[in-house]
């Protein structure tokens, strides 16, 4: 409850901004004849400015027992606010019962100007960040490109200098080290793998679970979309550059040439070293460029409520992304919904342990679909029969699956599909030869890679723990 009145401390903060401001011109100009009739205005502003100054602070001491800002920046705005409170008390007395015409009266409307200036500047930094004023003057990115470019992009570590950089001049103003929205911090490495309130910010390996990307992807007008909507938003490139890099381990010290890059990152990639990562324009090429209608909100509901995240891929796009992980069944009820998005369903990650070949029918109808993830569900080479018809399909993961040579094989008609991922499948030796001929254009990845070790590697060696 305490909170709940905390925050009307915004609102009420810019009335004692406002009349003391006022309070104090109309002090200094009585002196002059012509303004001595505005004398009596000056009690009345400043008793209004002092009962304002009072609420003001009372509803900000509220506000900051939530957490969310750095407690040294408050601590210096909340003495400051009980300065300019105090002295507005102080000055009102002086004025009505002291020293009207008086020099006192002047020196403290001035000293009391000062006083506001900087409480309002204090509020301000806790607001926008402490570089809010300065940050044009320091040549800043500005809301057109958060990352400056990167002339050898192959060579540039990925966090520091395109992910860091992004999340500096999107994120930090609500979640850095001065202000902390929802318990968040996103500037150090440590404070992004523990996350905030909703719980983990990244799932390293698992974009589409990680709650950074979900905020993202949510419509403008939901209340948990992230950034805010009145603050410069991501592109799309920028939101592909971060799902990219957390799916490939959210790597805090890999170069770009160490991570595998599929073909939408390598268009990121060099729009990074143009400079040019934070267009609008230049579509991910997996999103196609016709828009659709938007899906009926009640099976996007009926959706959620049974524990698929569905969003859309991208800012201002009617396409979808459906993520089962979590789901709670795969019921006829759920289905029945998930058809009803057929054509706005793009990205369908359906992984479920109770996914069978069964279940692939009520899929075979979303022919827009461009990534489809089955991973360690209980499909077979039967069930692969439904995907052959999912013409515009580009990734298709089947790790962990019973799938053979044989199923695979009758996809080979599906000319756009630019990836199959078959790590840990019922596939031998001998048929990886025979599905490079079946999909030459197509990248066929096995998994259980070897990482080589380098000169420069250093290697660690212990005392065994063990008693001998």
């Amino acid at each position: 409850m305490l909170e709940f009145f905390g925050r009307f401390h915004p609102v009420l903060v810019h009335l004692p901004i406002g009349i003391l401001l006022v309070a104090c011109l109309f002090l200094v100009i009585i002196r002059i004849p012509k303004f001595a009739e505005l004398r009596p205005a000056v009690t009345v502003l400043l008793f209004l400015g002092m009962i304002s100054a009072v609420f003001a602070c009372i509803t900000g001491y509220f506000l900051a027992g939530s957490g969310d800002y750095e407690a040294g920046l408050v601590s210096n705005h909340q003495w400051m606010g009980i300065g300019v409170a105090a002295l507005s008390v102080l000055l009102l007395i002086i004025h009505k019962y002291v020293n009207a015409d008086g020099s006192i009266p002047v020196v403290m409307a001035l000293i009391l100007l000062v006083l506001v200036s900087v409480t309002g500047h204090l509020g301000g930094s806790l607001t926008h960040g402490s570089d809010y004023l300065t940050a044009p003057l320091k040549g800043g990115t500005g809301a057109g490109a958060a990352i400056p470019p990167i002339p050898d992009i192959q060579e540039a570590l990925v966090y520091q200098n395109a992910i860091q950089p992004l999340l500096k001049n999107r994120c930090y103003s609500c979640h850095g080290s001065e202000k902390q929205k929802g318990k968040l911090r996103l500037d150090l490495e440590a404070y992004i793998l523990k996350g905030g309130e909703e719980g983990n910010t990244i799932v390293k390996g698992k974009a589409d679970e990680s709650e950074l990307i979900r905020r993202l992807l949510l419509p403008g007008s939901n209340d948990k979309h992230m950034p805010p909507k009145e603050k410069p938003q991501l592109s799309q490139h920028e939101i592909a550059l971060l799902h990219w890099w957390i799916n490939n381990g959210a790597q805090f010290n890999k170069k770009v040439k160490e991570l595998k890059q599929p073909d939408d990152i390598k268009i990121v990639l060099t729009a990074l070293e143009k400079g040019s990562a934070g267009a609008v324009a230049g579509k991910l090429t997996d999103v196609p460029e016709k828009e659709v209608d938007a899906a009926n909100e009640k099976d996007i509901t009926d959706l959620s409520n049974a524990g698929v995240m569905i969003v859309p891929v991208a800012q201002n796009s009617n396409y979808l992304m459906a993520n089962f992980i979590n789901a709670h069944s795969t019921a006829d009820s759920v289905m029945d919904a998930l058809k009803s998005v057929k054509a706005q369903l793009i990205w369908l990650k359906f992984e479920h342990r109770s996914v069978t070949d069964e279940s692939l029918k009520n899929i075979k109808d979303c022919k827009n679909l461009t990534r489809l993830s089955l991973n360690y569900t209980l499909i077979t080479d039967k069930g692969l029969e439904n995907l052959i018809h999912m013409d515009q399909l580009r990734s298709l993961s089947l790790v962990g699956t019973k799938v053979s040579v044989k199923g695979i094989a009758r996809l080979s008609k599906l000319k756009n599909l630019k990836s199959i991922y078959l790590y840990k499948t019922g596939l031998q030796r001998t048929d990886w030869n025979t599905l490079k001929k079946l999909f030459p254009k197509t990248i066929i990845d096995s998994g259980n890679y070897q990482v080589p070790t380098l000169p420069m590697d250093t290697i660690e060696v212990k005392a065994p723990t063990g008693k001998s």
